[in-house]
């Protein structure tokens, strides 16, 4: 009982902290806005934008699945960062899990420049299929996505990627050592209506 009380008082601190670091960058804003220093107030708007972006990722993470099959989630070493305005890119969400060599990740990104590309690659359906089954189009929870293969000449171990496009936001399923099966079972335990909710 002890611990969830020392748990709700941090997340309390944190939630806190993240509201006064928006506030803060506010104020700022409208004070340089005030006095007619529109880069400032600019800049002070980016860093309320990257708040917005990690709080959501930090929504996001708590969405994703503590565990793919055996490789459970390595949630310490969870990475979200909101890059606001700068460079285009907005949210950015990592999650790992496994160890080793079998490994899976899961990285979702907002306004990733690969979008346009990959929505074209999807439009045209003969151009998304390669003929050697290295590349094709697959349905996840009815979005599109390609899906590719990768087998280590060494090893002779099949690695996957699928890449989802969700509106304005890019999701990354990479699994190693797998199966076609397995990897497109397993995306199908990621919440890709919820991540599209909050990411857009």
């Amino acid at each position: 009982m002890k611990n969830i009380f020392i748990l709700l008082f941090l997340s309390l601190c944190c939630y806190q902290a993240q509201a006064q670091n928006f506030s803060k960058n506010l104020g700022e804003a409208r004070t340089a806005y005030t006095a007619g220093n529109l880069s400032n107030s600019r800049f002070a708007m980016e860093q309320m934008l990257r708040e917005v972006d990690a709080a959501i990722g930090k929504d996001i993470l708590k969405l994703l699945p503590p565990k793919m099959d055996a490789l459970a989630a390595n949630i310490k070493d969870d990475n979200t960062t909101g890059s606001g305005s700068t460079g285009g890119l907005g949210l950015f969400v990592q999650r790992t899990y496994g160890t080793g060599a079998k490994t899976a990740t899961i990285d979702i990104i907002n306004n990733s420049p690969l979008i346009t590309s990959l929505n074209t690659l999807l439009a045209i359906p003969f151009v998304g299929n390669s003929g050697d089954g290295k590349q094709k189009v697959v349905k996840v929870q009815g979005y599109k996505g390609v899906l590719y293969k990768n087998e280590d000449t060494e090893t002779k171990k099949v690695n996957y990627d699928l890449q989802i496009p969700l509106q304005n936001t890019l999701v990354t399923f990479k699994m190693d050592d797998t199966k076609e099966a397995d990897i497109l079972r397993l995306a199908g335990t990621i919440p890709l209506e919820k991540i599209a909710q909050l990411a857009k």
